[in-house]
């Protein structure tokens, strides 16, 4: 079988259902970003050891996102018909990482400049794309309905990818490079 099927040649692609869209449908935009951002947890995974606790964490985010990929592409209208499931735990599996790792550096009350390390450099461009991929989701979300759980799930790996690049820096023995207090937090 060829990787090459040629049915995309005229801007057009097929979805979950077996539609065809145009190639900068809403739906595939979201997707393209969503992919963008397993390929680049994919190089946060290349620049660990293979045995770094984060391994795991990462290999199950990107499992994830495959899955989140999936019910994406299909319209809502067939979704219920989708073998591949969202696990119901995603958004507390976040939660409690971001607590974790919090615990161990203390809270964070200013914006910080991405860098520091490679893998935090690396997280915090993750975080962008999330950040990209929810927007996208959003403008979806208003054509047709993305299940809840997604959008939590999209939301909190941003502030998982926030934190652990914070704490890479933490374990390197390195300085954040802050630049303001957060306004909320400070009171104005």
């Amino acid at each position: 079988m060829r990787i090459y099927t040629r049915g995309g040649d005229k801007g057009h692609t097929g979805i979950h259902g077996g539609e065809r869209v145009d190639k900068d449908d809403i739906r595939i935009e979201a997707n393209g970003t969503l992919d963008e951002l397993n390929a680049q947890i994919g190089i946060v995974r290349t620049l660990l050891p293979g045995e770094h606790d984060w391994q795991e964490l990462l290999g199950r985010i990107q499992r994830e996102m495959m899955t989140v990929m999936s019910n994406v592409a299909t319209p809502s209208t067939i979704r219920a018909k989708n073998p591949n499931k969202i696990s119901e735990d995603l958004v507390l599996f976040c939660e409690k990482q971001i607590d974790m790792l919090s615990e161990k550096m203390g809270e964070n009350s200013y914006f910080v400049l991405p860098g520091g390390t490679p893998v935090s450099a690396h997280l915090h461009l993750a975080r962008t794309i999330v950040r990209r991929a929810e927007r996208r989701l959003c403008t979806l979300n208003r054509k047709d309905p993305v299940p809840p759980l997604i959008m939590q799930f999209v939301n909190r790996l941003s502030d998982l990818f926030f934190a652990m690049a914070r704490y890479d820096i933490f374990c390197q023995g390195g300085t954040e490079e802050r630049w303001h207090s957060f306004l909320y937090k400070r009171g104005r």
